[in-house]
């Protein structure tokens, strides 16, 4: 299996129209033996929309994972000194925690997950869900493109006539993007077209 003995922190943060997609891929990444530690953001934590709500997202990641999902700083703190993680996965990443991590912030579960994941100079794998990817957060991604450590997976506009800014990672992309970071490589290609049903 391609993912046997890896130890991956697999955060989500509040796209929460991409969650369902993202689910399917935790799946995925456990059937192919990872051991994966869920880690939410406060927006999915806490809260519900026509989506699903919170507690729904939750139960079906402890489902997959076999984990309660780690929800505050203080959880998450431990994973740098630790050395819990193998390698960190945002997915779906906003806009808001790609504009942060770009800058240092660190004051969400995810984002300090991230910092200590970081701190041992472990890969950590973006898959962004913005409307602001080709607005103002275009010179985040920029950043983060040019970061150590920070791998991206492939991503394209998913609705470019309604939505210009707007920007989606090819999720079914997570698991060959994880390999590929985890040797210190970025996948290529990067920007892809991404279909009206992506």
């Amino acid at each position: 299996m391609r993912f046997e003995k890896l130890h991956i922190g697999f955060a989500l943060t509040g796209s929460h129209c991409t969650l369902g997609r993202v689910m399917g891929v935790i799946r995925q990444l456990v059937e192919e033996g990872a051991d994966i530690t869920p880690i939410v953001s406060e927006s999915v934590n806490t809260v519900d929309t026509r989506f699903g709500d919170a507690t729904y997202w939750k139960a079906r990641l402890k489902e997959i994972t076999g984990k309660d999902p780690i929800g505050t700083i203080p959880e998450a703190e431990p994973i740098g000194p630790g050395k819990l993680f193998d390698c960190m996965v945002i997915a779906p990443c906003t806009g808001n925690t790609l504009a942060k991590l770009a800058n240092g912030i660190t004051d969400t579960p995810v984002l300090m997950a991230t910092k200590a994941h970081l701190r041992n100079l472990g890969p950590v794998v973006i898959a962004i869900s913005t409307n602001d990817g080709l607005g103002v957060n275009a010179k985040n991604i920029g950043a983060l493109l040019s970061a150590k450590n920070i791998y991206l997976v492939p991503f394209g506009q998913d609705s470019p006539l309604k939505k210009t800014n707007s920007l989606v990672a090819q999720m079914d992309k997570i698991p060959d993007t994880i390999l590929l970071a985890c040797q210190g490589k970025q996948i290529e290609p990067l920007l892809v077209e991404i279909s009206s049903s992506e």
